[in-house]
């Protein structure tokens, strides 16, 4: 049986951006993804805490070192630049192998730094 369980966090990083005017996704900034376990591609889900909301869509590389957590197109209506979210993938495995899997989940520090 295969079963979906969590793979990657990146527990409340602030949004630096948001652009109604792109053809859609989270542009995350590269330190960020190489740290959470991420690639370009990507499907991940968004969880807003300021306002409680919660999306799908895919992952955008950003300058590395900026800090850079910008939602594009229709997810740009979701988010205030300001919010903090909490950005999640999901990985399907055996249900075995998930026993004893290990997430990997990064807590950044002020301005979406790796400390």
């Amino acid at each position: 049986m295969m079963i979906e369980v969590l793979k990657s966090k990146l527990h409340c990083v602030t949004v630096t951006e948001a652009n109604l005017n792109y053809m859609g996704s989270i542009t995350i900034d590269e330190d960020l993804m190489d740290a959470a376990n991420l690639i370009a591609g990507e499907k991940v889900q968004v969880l807003d805490n300021n306002n409680g909301e919660r999306f799908e869509t895919y992952v955008i590389k950003g300058e590395r070192a900026s800090g850079s957590i910008c939602l594009n197109g229709a997810a740009a209506r979701r988010v205030q630049v300001g919010d903090v979210c909490i950005i999640i993938s999901y990985a399907l495995m055996d249900f075995e192998e998930a026993k004893s899997f290990k997430p990997t989940i990064v807590f950044p520090a002020e301005g979406n730094r790796i400390v």
